[in-house]
């Protein structure tokens, strides 16, 4: 276990403004408070928190300039923008579920394309440096059930409403990088591919982590609807970490030589499937976890993975936990929510931050 710090944790982010779209949702609250940390000024767009959201466990509405706005609002949201004037810009704001996206297709389309062209318009006149980190997912490949990972080059595509709207806000990036983005421009973006993230915090319905932690709490059954599906499951705080890191280099590059997309997954060893990644975490509670086999209503892949050679070239980039590390960490954040009364969710996940900035677990 090597004992380093994490790269590109300088004093850059002291007094920055930075915007983060999302930030009440389950990636949005980690990014926040690892930036707060970092001493950003920080500022949110997104939606209300849920009930019993990470975010007001982290109490972060006290860390940073919170606005409720929905990104389909281009009117509110031009405004908005336009007062923060942020120098870096995370966009997380999306309709992530994959399963929602079948019951309310023509949201998440309007959402996840539409909320995108509103705020990179919103982000068109910027009159100094800008870096954009447009986050999308892993699903935006038109997936061919491959055994090697997926290249940034290979084709976009989208079976499920969700993936294609993705795909498609991938499209609107690269189309706004190449038609307002260019030349003179101040403004330097790029996408970030990432997905099947894992970590304390997510409470979300229809999520496999969070339902795990449910039925080890309560000792019940899990149904699954896919338990040999394989995945490449990573802690939340990787490809976070990567974010941040193209998000600095993005605002370092002066002359245009960075790519305009990446992928940030876990290394091969943690291409896990669905009933592997319950039974180490069952193993973190001391107990087995019996489970159902659920009927399958939508499609859903069988097999996705990424390559990350590019984000490991260009920004020095690796995944710093594997597989089973992740895991521990994710259950016991859920463990310690679940079994103590006095559970302190801003002490317990920054110490996990912390951890992940000091230590690498990735063998």
């Amino acid at each position: 276990m090597a004992k380093l710090e994490y790269p590109g944790m300088s004093d850059f982010w002291s007094g920055k403004r930075v915007l983060v779209t999302g930030h009440t949702g389950f990636k949005g609250s980690w990014l926040s408070l690892w930036l707060n940390d970092l001493g950003a000024d920080l500022y949110g767009i997104a939606l209300a928190p849920e009930k019993g959201a990470l975010f007001k466990m982290l109490n972060l509405q006290s860390r940073m300039a919170h606005s409720i706005l929905d990104i389909r609002d281009a009117a509110l949201l031009q405004d908005h923008v336009a007062e923060i004037d942020p120098d870096v810009v995370f966009h997380l704001a999306a309709q992530p579920l994959v399963i929602d996206g079948y019951l309310r297709p023509l949201e998440t389309f309007d959402t996840n394309v539409m909320g995108t062209a509103n705020l990179l318009n919103a982000l068109r006149d910027a009159g100094k440096r800008r870096a954009i980190v447009c986050v999308t997912t892993d699903k935006v490949y038109r997936n061919r059930e491959w055994e090697f990972g997926y290249r940034e080059e290979d084709t976009l595509g989208g079976h499920d409403p969700y993936s294609a709207s993705k795909a498609a806000a991938e499209l609107i990036a690269a189309s706004y990088g190449a038609s307002f983005f260019h030349g003179d421009s101040p403004v330097r973006m790029a996408t970030a591919r990432a997905g099947n993230v894992i970590g304390g915090g997510d409470m979300s319905a229809n999520r496999l982590v969070p339902d795990i932690a449910r039925s080890l709490s309560r000792r019940e059954a899990l149904a699954l609807r896919n338990p040999t599906a394989t995945r490449p499951w990573q802690h939340v705080l990787d490809p976070l970490g990567g974010y941040i890191t193209l998000a600095e280099a993005l605002y370092a590059d002066e002359e245009r030589t960075l790519p305009t997309a990446f992928n940030f997954g876990p290394a091969r060893d943690a291409e896990r499937t669905v009933a592997q990644l319950v039974q180490t975490a069952g193993k973190t509670w001391d107990m087995e976890l019996p489970v159902t086999v659920a009927e399958r209503i939508f499609h859903e892949t069988e097999r996705l993975l990424l390559n990350t050679d590019r984000a490991a070239a260009v920004l020095g980039w690796t995944p710093r936990w594997g597989f089973e590390h992740s895991v521990v960490e994710t259950m016991r954040w859920y463990k310690a929510r679940f079994d103590d009364d006095a559970f302190d969710a801003q002490a317990f996940t920054m110490s996990q931050i912390e951890s992940f900035r000091r230590e690498d677990h990735s063998a």
